[in-house]
């Protein structure tokens, strides 16, 4: 019985995507919101450097997991992330941005350039609710059907993805259940995957016996790098959630004792007001004179 390594891992996911063209076209067409056919990735013509060097050596590198370009010019940026982070969409947004304007050489038209589609897999979550994919390009906020063609960012989050949602794509619901069933503890894959031959050959480069004792090694070591990082996470939020506790109960208290003192003075000063006006009453002044003295309705 095969033994298979988890396909999020950072070895497994760039071997699978990164080194077969006709698997990473099979995972864009299923995943992407191309709308029509007519879209969809037919060839892909090169791996592209994951990394993302500036022009200006003084400006900051960065690094995605896998970055292809198509034969109509598209590029296609994708990466797999383990945990969310709070930069995370910004970081996005820097590299897709990047790998957009680097098409234009100098001297070149606009005209040219081509769309630059990000793919994100996030194995966390981060919005509340259930919808798990997310669509994001830049459109009109008075007329959403005017869009800026260019940038077409994708967010996934994994652990929302539930594999009866069959108003989506079959392949794409196929390739998620690939990413989320298949796993170190796996010892026999659903036929449904098996049956797919892009699903099948993704599911055979994850058998452990094809893998070298130093990749294994790797392997082990970024799920313990994950491990380790988020125990090192949730103890931070639990030690913000508790500092934000004590500081606000402490707040809470000092606010509730000046707002305490705050209406003690107004319920002295008014009742001070009401002897005021009945001492003022006695000596038979009017209602008029005394309201206006006191600073009270004469109904009061």
């Amino acid at each position: 019985m095969s033994r298979y390594l988890d396909p999020k891992a950072d070895l497994t996911f760039k071997k699978v995507f990164g080194e077969h063209k006709d698997l990473v076209i099979s995972f864009l067409n299923a995943l992407l919101p191309f709308e029509s056919d007519e879209d969809e990735i037919s060839e892909v013509i090169e791996y592209m450097d994951p990394e993302l060097r500036p022009r200006n050596p003084l400006k900051k590198d960065s690094v995605v997991d896998l970055r292809c370009r198509d034969a109509r010019g598209r590029q296609f940026v994708v990466e797999m992330q383990m945990m969310w982070t709070s930069e995370f969409k910004q970081r996005v947004l820097f590299n897709a941005s990047k790998a957009y304007v680097s098409q234009l050489d100098i001297g070149h038209d606009y005209e040219l350039l081509q769309p630059v589609y990000s793919l994100n897999i996030v194995n966390d979550t981060y919005t509340k609710g259930d919808v798990w994919y997310h669509d994001y390009r830049m459109v009109s906020v008075e007329e959403t059907d005017e869009v800026i063609e260019g940038l077409r960012l994708i967010f996934i989050e994994l652990p929302k993805f539930k594999p009866d949602s069959f108003s989506r794509k079959r392949m794409q619901v196929l390739w998620l259940r690939y990413l989320t069933e298949i796993n170190a503890k796996t010892r026999q894959v659903p036929e449904e995957l098996m049956a797919v031959p892009e699903i099948h050959k993704a599911v055979e480069e994850l058998e452990e016996s094809a893998f070298t004792d130093q990749q294994l090694l790797v392997y082990d070591k970024f799920w313990d790098m994950v491990s380790t990082s988020r125990t090192l996470i949730n103890g931070a939020i639990r030690r913000g959630l508790r500092e934000g506790m004590q500081k606000g109960m402490e707040e809470g208290l000092q606010q509730g004792i000046q707002q305490g003192i705050q209406q003690g003075i107004q319920q002295g000063m008014e009742e001070e007001r009401l002897k005021v006006a009945a001492r003022m009453r006695q000596l038979g002044l009017s209602e008029e004179i005394i309201s206006q003295t006191v600073g009270a309705t004469e109904d009061k």
